[in-house]
């Protein structure tokens, strides 16, 4: 008699099972909403970092001369020396 009734509640458990986790799983989510109050900021709300990188980027160069920029000739002051200065003409 008890194996035909285990074979039952074997048989029968994912028809069981399935109702109860629901229940439980729809009482937490109502629990813990409950306890934290309103829900976090959805995705649509939130900025990505990357947005947030652009914004940084146009407020830091905003009321700047972009025009200005420094000339090449400059910059070869601050590039690597060349293997014994050959590559490089000498600056006067």
């Amino acid at each position: 008699m008890w194996s035909v009734l285990w074979a039952a509640v074997r048989s029968k458990a994912p028809y069981v099972t399935f109702p109860v986790a629901f229940v439980v799983g729809l009482v937490g989510s109502q629990l813990e909403w409950f306890l934290r109050g309103d829900p976090p900021p959805t995705a649509q709300e939130e900025k990505s970092i990357s947005e947030q990188r652009e914004d940084r980027k146009l407020q830091e160069i905003t009321g700047e001369d972009l025009t200005k920029v420094v000339s090449l000739k400059d910059k070869l002051e601050f590039a690597p020396r060349a293997v014994l200065n050959r590559n490089r003409p000498e600056k006067s």
